[in-house]
């Protein structure tokens, strides 16, 4: 019988971190049985996993509100720990609210679950306050830092990869997630498109230019590779040769920004994919075929850029009106 009783009397909405481990492969067995993605779960095992290993770190034997509440601080101020964020020397960037924001639905979600079958009497999540804003603004990129940019993937270790990597997610707003599982087979360098299978396990047909084109065709030249195999490989560890992962795809373009100097704009995949909806807009893009380009299922996630673009314009207008910019020069 899979129903249980409650860790304790006295902490209805925590639970020991032996029972807490244990649950959470019977969470994982149920998200298998509903067929969520692969994307999906992998995503809340990060989130589970980097729990269980704040709570070991801190040598806590239950989990509840306060241990929850500390471990989202952790999240976002891990950073400025001695050892790095996760005890891991190497990250060192600032987490974003919407980092957070994912870490606390997930959890919710979890906990949720573990109060259905009985094991905690509330869910410990409920009581843990955030105040994040998930439509912080990001800067996008401008196009002196992108010319920075591809002159550094030039001369890095791999650099027709990365110069490959950089005009993709700029020429086609993709998700990380969503470069990283491209295999061969996706590419279709004759009508310069590419199938993705975004969230949900839904695919869509996207399009890509010319200079993008060639600088895949190049990348592709190095190797004799099947078209089976991932089209971005990961040169490091033990993934050397398999799929980029997300984490690898964040850590090679933060490298990127740092080697060109990129400070007052964040250097991530995401900040690629803001920057690929602001340049189709100000190009004249439609805002139908943003959507369709984007994968988003809901208009309202795509109007979000079409704001931004509007306060674009407007300040596009402030520095450059016809008739103001004509009365200063007669002045």
């Amino acid at each position: 019988m899979e129903n249980a009783t409650p860790t304790s009397p006295g902490a209805q909405s925590s639970i020991s971190v032996s029972d807490l481990s244990k649950w959470i492969e019977k969470w994982f067995n149920r998200c298998h049985v509903r067929q969520f993605s692969d994307q999906a779960i992998a995503n809340h095992r990060i989130v589970l996993e980097k729990l269980l290993w704040y709570l070991d770190d801190r040598k806590l034997h239950e989990c509840g509100e306060d241990e929850l509440m500390g471990f989202l601080a952790y999240v976002t101020n891990g950073h400025n720990d001695a050892r790095g964020r996760w005890g891991n020397p190497r990250l060192r960037e600032k987490a974003s609210p919407g980092t957070v924001q994912t870490y606390y639905s997930r959890l919710h979600t979890f906990f949720a679950y573990i109060v259905e079958k009985g094991v905690i009497a509330a869910n410990p999540m409920d009581g843990v306050t955030t105040q994040i804003n998930r439509n912080e603004q990001i800067d996008p990129l401008s196009l002196d830092q992108i010319d920075r940019l591809l002159a550094i993937a030039k001369k890095s270790r791999h650099p027709r990869r990365d110069t490959a990597i950089l005009l993709f997610l700029l020429d086609t707003g993709v998700r990380a997630t969503e470069l990283c599982n491209i295999r061969i087979r996706d590419i279709d360098l004759s009508e310069n498109t590419c199938e993705i299978l975004g969230k949900g396990n839904k695919p869509r047909l996207i399009s890509f230019g010319d200079s993008t084109k060639r600088a895949i065709f190049q990348y592709l030249k190095e190797d004799s590779r099947d078209t089976e195999d991932v089209l971005f490989a990961s040169d490091r560890g033990e993934r050397a040769g398999g799929a980029l992962t997300r984490s690898g795809l964040r850590q090679l373009v933060q490298r990127l920004g740092r080697a060109a100097n990129i400070k007052a704009t964040r250097c991530s995949p995401h900040t690629f994919r803001h920057t690929f909806a602001i340049q189709w807009l100000r190009e004249g893009g439609t805002q139908i075929a943003l959507m369709k380009m984007l994968g988003h299922s809901d208009a309202k996630m795509t109007q979000r850029y079409v704001k931004l673009s509007d306060a674009d314009v407007a300040t596009q207008h402030v520095l450059y009106s016809p008739v103001d910019r004509m009365r200063d020069r007669n002045r």
